[in-house]
This record gives structure tokens, C-alpha cells and sequence, in this order.
């Protein structure tokens, strides 16, 4: 009996309240706290690299050096006497029996002195069907050789190892090998020399910059 009695005071209890608060609620005067809103920072992100590559700085190269400076260091002298350099005229490119020519030609007397363009030593004396008489020295860095060819003799105690400075007389102007006996002169070329060193084969290089 009494648990009946307690069991509906609660329940009355309960439902009061429960109806309280909905008429609080409807009324707009109960109100559910709600938790406090946390503000996000807001980091500013690091520049990426794109920006840099957008907007890249200016290259800045070194310039080369002056061609003529270069032409200088390198000037080479005039192999055959009595020759004026301001009158050559290259024909490296021009065409000889179906291959090119490569070379220079420096029209002279027959017997006229061939002197060297500079210094190094004779590495190959050599005597060819196209070229006759030839002479072949590399310079002191074993960078060029100097290659003379339709000579019509050698200098007297000319030799294989033969220390050649600038100047040295080294042989005379002819038409040797596939020369025209009424057109004696001197063909010279010039080599650039590979890593291996052999005197018949390197890049052939104009020579007439080198005279000029």
C-alpha cells in the first residue's frame, strides 16, 4: 500500500516538472547553454617555391672573352716568307678531288723558305702521294699540329724529334705529290689533336684566323 502510494507521488512528482519545463521552454525563457565556440588561427603558410619559379632572378653569365684576344694569344706566324696575310683568302671549305680542302694555300716561288708557326717539335717526316713532301709538328701543349706539305726539300739536319721554334726554316716551297709543277706553294693545315696524340688524324681547324 504504501509503495502504490509512493510509486504515484513520484510519478505526479515527475510529470509536474517535466510539464513546467515544457511551458518554460515554449515561452522562450529556458534556454540550453551551448559550449563556447574556439576561434581557429589561422598560420600563414611558408612562401613555396613556386612563387620563385613564377618570378626567377636574372642569370647572370660571364662573358666569354674577346674573340680577338683570343686570336692573338693564338697568333701564329706567317709560314712563308714574303707572304702579306692581309691578302689571303681562305679556301678551307672549297673542294678538292671530292673531299674538302682544309687547308691553306700560300702561293711562293719555288725554293722559297717554309718556317714554323710557332714552337714544338717535328713528330712525323712523311712523303705521300697527295702531299709529297710533308712535315708534321705538334706545338709545345701537343694541342695543334701543324701539318706542311708539297715541299720541295727539307732543311739540311731536319729530323723526326727536331725542336722547332717560331721561325726556324724547316724546308722550301715546291710541288710535291699532287701539286701543279707550274703552281708551286705551300698547303698548310692545322689539327686539333685528340686525346690520343697520332699525327695523321684530328679536327681540322680554318688557319687563316690564325694569321690574321
Amino acid at each position: 500500500m504504501r509503495l502504490r502510494t509512493f510509486a504515484s507521488f513520484g510519478f505526479g512528482f515527475a510529470a509536474g516538472v517535466l510539464s513546467l519545463a515544457m511551458a518554460l521552454w515554449w515561452s522562450g525563457r529556458l534556454t540550453v547553454p551551448r559550449a563556447p565556440q574556439t576561434s581557429l588561427l589561422r598560420i600563414a603558410e611558408p612562401e613555396t617555391s613556386t612563387a620563385i619559379l613564377r618570378n626567377p632572378p636574372p642569370v647572370v653569365s660571364t662573358p666569354a672573352p674577346p674573340l680577338v684576344e683570343l686570336e692573338k694569344s693564338a697568333r701564329l706566324a706567317m709560314p712563308v716568307t714574303g707572304v702579306d696575310p692581309s691578302k689571303l683568302h681562305t679556301n678551307f671549305e672549297e673542294l678538292r678531288s671530292g673531299h674538302r680542302h682544309e687547308a691553306l694555300d700560300m702561293m711562293a716561288p719555288r725554293g722559297t723558305p717554309v718556317t714554323a708557326v710557332a714552337q714544338g717539335n717535328v713528330v712525323k717526316l712523311f712523303i705521300s702521294k697527295q702531299g709529297g713532301l710533308t712535315v708534321y709538328q705538334f706545338d709545345d701543349s701537343q694541342t695543334l699540329c701543324y701539318y706542311y706539305a708539297h715541299l720541295d726539300r727539307y732543311a739540311p739536319g731536319l729530323q723526326e724529334g727536331t725542336l722547332l721554334r717560331k721561325g726556324d726554316v724547316l724546308g722550301y716551297v715546291g710541288s710535291t705529290g699532287d701539286a701543279s709543277p707550274n703552281a708551286p706553294h705551300l698547303h698548310f693545315a692545322i689539327f686539333k689533336l685528340g686525346p690520343e696524340k697520332q699525327w695523321w688524324k684530328g679536327t681540322a681547324v680554318d688557319p687563316l684566323p690564325y694569321f690574321k
